[in-house]
């Protein structure tokens, strides 16, 4: 169906991907952690709706553009990279704010809209996706496929589906896991610098990355 073969172990290796973690699964729990749920669900589909980018620019050849020239790659990287040490040095920075006689620090009331557009910038920026998703769909569309563009997107959606599934249930376990904990601000500091220095690491590794 649609020029796809070996569809169970597509979904299979895409389950076992998208659980690996990564910086979208740092970012869903940093956002979960610091305004509950709430944040969690903006910020995995974010994630998604940059996931969706790469998927279609893998649809139509784009991606295989970014991999063949090193000019793009280079200023997609690095505005990438750019991106994810930012997001890292804002968590580090950033105090999160008690109320007056609470021991739990206020959940951060970060705009919802900036938590999905996080989500989305820090996929949309990573070439190291794009070049993935150009890996790693071909090999499940048959070479007589009739349309190998709809197969790559009908991948890609199930691909993306289960990943957003997986986000919103990290989302819901670490909200509830923040709520039950009643965090002190003390904690709430070493949550936010731990996933912030990871997301610095992060983008430093990706500037460095080669083709």
């Amino acid at each position: 169906m649609f020029g796809i073969h070996d569809l169970w172990l597509f979904v299979l290796s895409g389950l076992l991907l998208n659980i690996t973690p990564g910086p979208d699964t740092a970012l869903v729990v940093a956002r979960s952690t610091q305004m509950g749920l709430r944040g969690g669900v903006a910020a995995s589909f974010g994630v998604t709706s940059g996931l969706m980018v790469h998927i279609t620019a893998a649809a139509v050849g784009l991606s295989a553009l970014i991999a063949a020239s090193a000019t793009a790659f280079s200023v997609i990287k690095f505005v990438g990279a750019a991106y994810l040490i930012y997001i890292g040095l804002r968590l580090i920075v950033t105090r999160p704010a008690v109320a007056t006689g609470e021991a739990a620090p206020q959940k951060t009331m970060l705009p919802l809209r900036a938590v999905f557009w996080q989500g989305f910038f820090s996929n949309a920026l990573n070439p190291k996706v794009a070049i993935f998703f150009l890996a790693f769909l071909p090999q499940f569309v048959a070479n007589d496929a009739s349309s190998k563009p709809l197969a790559f997107l009908v991948l890609g959606l199930i691909f993306s589906i289960n990943g957003t599934l997986w986000s919103l249930i990290v989302a819901a376990v670490t909200a509830r896991a923040a709520s039950r904990l009643k965090a002190t601000r003390r904690f709430q500091r070493f949550i936010d610098s731990a996933i912030g220095a990871m997301f610095v690491a992060l983008g430093v590794k990706l500037a460095l990355v080669q083709r």
